[in-house]
Parts: C-alpha cells; structure tokens; sequence
C-alpha cells in the first residue's frame, strides 16, 4: 500500500484522502474500488474509472494495491484496564496443566518484586487434566507470601492467596467465600475491589493504552467499556474515558453497571461520562464459575444437596429488573443486564414487560434495551427480546471455546441443554439487533475470529451468514448505542474504516443455496474474507478513526 501527498500549506488532521485501486465494502455500490474520505466522513464511493475526476483535486492519494476496506468494527464488550492488564502483566491462557500454572505464577512472582498485589488472568481448569483449579496451599506457596488475585476466565470467580484474603476484612463471613476453593460472589467482588485498589494511577494508564493500541491493530474503531462498582471502580472508568477522548481512537462508549431508581441515580450515571446504566448489571454470574442461573440443576455438581444450591445464583429479581429498565426509559437513560442462564433471562423477560406495562411498550421499545450475553435463550425468551426491542450483545467467541459435545458448556449442562447455547441464527429471524463483541479478556479482542465463531457454530442450526456477522460487528454495535449512521461505508458516515490484506473475496452462508446465488453479479452482494476454519484470517494494515489514522502496521 503506498501513498502520495499533495504539497500543502496546511495538513490539517482532516485531510481530503482518496483510497483506490482495492474493494471497498459498500453498501452504496457493491462493486466499488475507490473511496474519497474529507472532514472525518465518507464523501463518495465508487469505480476506479471515476475515480480519476476526484485524483487532483485530494490532499493525499493512497494506493490500496489491491487491499480490502471495511468498516472499522465495534466490539460491543470490554473491559478495556484489565485486557491492559492481561497484555501487560501475568496471563495464563497459555497454561496446559495446573503445574503449568503455578510455574508461571512463580516466574512472574520474581520477575515483579514491587507489585503490591500480583494480577493475573486467564486460567481455566476444564482444559487441564487435574479438572480442578490451584488450592490455596498451592498458590500461596508459589507466590512466596504476595498478595496474588487470580480469576478465572470468565471473570466470576477467583483464587487468590492468604495474604491478598487479610486485605479484606471480613471476608470469611461474605457469601462466596469457600475456605479452599474459588471464591464467588460478594467475596470475589471485595477481593477484586481490594485487587485493583492496589494498582497505581500510572500502571492503570499503562495496561489503558495498551489495551487500545491493540484493538486499534486488529481493525477496531470502538469500544464499549463495561465498568461498574463491581467490576472496576470510578477512577477507572473516568480515567479511561478522558484518556480516550484525547486520543484520536479508537472511541470508548461507555456504561455504568448500577442499579437506578430515580432521575437522581440517572444523573449520576450520566455525570460519570456513561452513555447507559448498562453492561454487567448482573442478574446473575457465568456457566464456567457454576454461578448462572438456571431453572434446572448443573449436570455436573453434586446430586446430595438441595437442589437450589446447584441451579447457580440470582443477583436481581424481576422486580428489580423492572424497577431500573423503568427509572431510565423515564430518565431517557440506556438500560441492560447480564444475563446468562435460562432463569435468569426469564427475570430480565418478565422484568422489561412489567416495565412495559407501566410505561407502555413503545417507550421501551424506543430506548433501544440491551442484555449482554443472553446465552441460555428459548424460543419463547427469543420472541420476548423481539417484542421488547431488545438488542442482544453476544460473544460469539465463547462458543468456539466452550461449545460443542466435548466442550465445558456441556459439562456444565448436559448435551442436550448445551446444544441450545447461543441461538444466533433464531434471534435474527425473529428480528433481534446482535451487537457482537468478545467480552475481553475473557476471549481476546479477535473481531474476524469473532465473526467466523457465529459463521460456524458448533452448533449447525445456530450459524448464521459471514455478512450477517460482519454486520453484528460494525454497525450492530453503532445501533445498539443508538446510532443508525455509522458502521457502513455509505456517504455521510464517518470514516470510521479498516485496510486489510486478505485473499479472494467470497460469500459465504449456511444455506449453499444462498452463497451461490449471492456470488452472481446479478445479486449485488459484496464480497467478504473466506473466514473458513483453518483459512488465514485478514491482516490488518491501517486503521483510521473520524479520517484520523490510529494504527498503520509496520512496514508497509
């Protein structure tokens, strides 16, 4: 990809800028080659031949040689400090075996003496032949006496070591607290709270940054931070958002996951800088921790107990669902959960309809709800979201590490409910917005891994076309903050796009039907990336926020 400037008296960060010579993923022209980019919005879209008129008349022509352009995506999910921190500090995604685990503990133990709390993140006992996490015997041992926070990777439950326990007082009375193992719950919130209390002004602003420049290398021009008092605090969040803001991208859209009761706690979400009192509001906690919740027990826990104890736990009540979804459709306020298990999306159901037959459905409707996750749908939960006008920001990336018959879902559920898990292709002919994201560091910030997951399923009958996951990915999540304008490159958008270096360009669906109708010129569709599993994904080249470039991958 090669560039040529005009000589200019004055290179604003707004320069006028043709792309030619490469595809450009347009709805306004299926077939164009060429875009012209002026004042942070897409000015035209169009053929190689007229693009010739627009070539002296632009401050800067760049020669796309072949590349494809999109859409820059939006990850609808992320917890942007700790993918910082994930990057920057211990990650133990790479662990085989719980002996692996330790091992790394202890390296980044001595290689970091002056942390005051060691943070990790990523482990996951399902993929180790032990099938079971580090006692705390075994961690405090390997830590040498440090306060250490390890969660798991789903972030909803934890081990940590002796010493981080005595930072918080009282935390053996606190429900989640198990002497030996992970804790959950209110416990795991206060050690976590007392975890990232510890790390300085300056570390945070370190893992900030490098959490952005990431995304911004793999093609992402937004983000959505889902921050809240029991995942972050707010210092983070509004240092975050000021931090972003002086930046030229990617963008951080934010929400604030606290419960609202009047236009006062309205106001206060808003003055905090969120755009919704949303994102992990939870209602209930994950598959992996065994802390969704469920209407029938967990396959894989103990049958000698109450059944209540082994159907996960339950933060909010459909009442309180109610309560918040109508104190911001009042407040003109954004509101959303986290919702997981097939209860607890039936809370969150019969929550927003109590809502709506307060302030009637149109209102509801209008704010344009959101609800993160939303795993364990059923038809009927499916048709709700659609009634309500609900948006279902899901992550595809959980299935491709969850899913399928061998896979931790179904452990945790049995094959036949696991089998039912994220029902993408349901929710869209039913008329469900999908806002995609990956809920980093959960699963990584991977956007076209991301739209392959969806596109293949492990589940067949929950695929859904490559286009309509790309679709997801962009301008799902500019939808699911309201916007309608963006994520497409159409006149009058901004120019909010990528540059890849990808191979032929293709359509693919679940239906062959479809993909060899939509691969005839007649149909107008616009090629994508073949996102087939094992087939290299696209390289991103350059990335460019309101016209101002973000990222530019070395050497080219």
């Amino acid at each position: 990809m090669t560039e040529s400037t005009a000589p200019q008296s004055d290179q604003s960060d707004h320069r006028t800028v043709l792309l030619r010579g490469g595809d450009v993923h347009s709805p306004a022209d299926p077939f164009a080659t060429a875009m012209v980019v002026e004042r942070g919005h897409v000015a035209w879209v169009g053929s190689e031949g007229a693009a010739d008129a627009f070539a002296s008349g632009v401050d800067e022509v760049i020669d796309l040689e072949g590349a494809l352009v999109t859409p820059a995506f939006t990850d609808a999910h992320v917890h942007t400090t700790s993918t910082g921190l994930a990057l920057t500090g211990l990650d133990l995604s790479a662990a085989r075996t719980l002996p692996d685990a330790l091992a790394l503990v202890r390296e980044h133990v001595a290689s970091h003496p002056g942390d005051r709390v060691v943070l990790g993140h990523g482990w996951d006992a399902t993929r180790w032949p032990e099938q079971r996490p580090p006692s705390r015997a075994e961690l405090d041992a390997a830590a040498g006496g440090r306060p250490v926070y390890l969660p798991r990777v789903d972030v909803h439950s934890a081990v940590v070591t002796t010493a981080l326990l005595d930072l918080v007082p009282g935390i053996t009375r606190m429900p989640g607290h198990h002497p030996e193992g992970p804790l959950t719950g209110a416990a795991h919130h206060a050690v976590r709270a007392a975890a990232h209390g510890a790390v300085p002004p300056a570390q945070r602003a370190v893992a900030q940054r490098a959490a952005l420049s990431h995304a911004a290398s793999l093609g992402i021009g937004t983000l959505h931070e889902c921050a809240g008092p029991e995942i972050s605090d707010e210092d983070d969040f509004t240092g975050l958002l000021k931090l972003a803001a002086e930046r030229p991208g990617p963008r951080v859209f934010g929400y604030w996951a606290e419960p609202v009761t009047d236009r006062k706690g309205a106001g206060r979400i808003r003055e905090l800088g969120a755009i919704g009192a949303a994102g992990d509001l939870f209602v209930d906690g994950s598959l992996g921790s065994h802390t969704a919740c469920l209407h029938e027990p967990y396959a894989d826990l103990a049958t000698d107990g109450p059944a209540g104890s082994r159907t996960g736990e339950a933060h909010l009540d459909a009442a309180r669902i109610a309560a918040h979804v109508t104190a911001c459709t009042e407040a003109g306020l954004q509101a959303g959960f986290h919702a997981i298990g097939d209860a607890a999306l039936s809370a969150v159901v019969s929550g927003f309809r109590a809502a709506a037959g307060t302030l009637g459905l149109a209102r509801v409707r209008a704010a344009r709800h959101r609800v993160e996750h939303a795993e364990m749908l059923t038809p009927e939960t499916v048709g709700a979201f659609a009634e309500l006008g609900l948006t279902a920001s899901v992550q595809p990336g959980f299935d491709a590490a969850w899913g399928g018959e061998d896979g931790m879902y179904a452990r945790r559920l049995g094959a036949e409910r696991a089998r039912t898990l994220n029902p993408y292709a349901a929710l869209l002919r039913a008329g469900v917005p999908l806002a995609f994201g990956s809920d980093s560091p959960v699963t990584p910030l991977d956007p076209w891994g991301t739209v392959r997951a969806a596109a293949f399923h492990r589940t067949p009958e929950h695929r859904i076309s490559v286009r309509a996951g790309f679709t997801a990915h962009t301008r799902g999540g500019w939808r699911s903050v309201g916007r309608d304008d963006a994520g497409t490159l159409v006149p009058g958008a901004p120019a909010d796009y990528a540059v890849w270096r990808t191979d032929e360009l293709v359509v693919q669906a679940p239906d062959d039907r479809v993909a060899r109708w939509s691969t005839d010129p007649r149909s107008g569709t616009p090629g994508l990336p073949d996102l087939t599993p094992g087939a290299a994904l696209p390289v991103c080249l350059r990335t460019v926020v309101f016209g101002q470039t973000v990222y530019v991958r070395p050497n080219e």
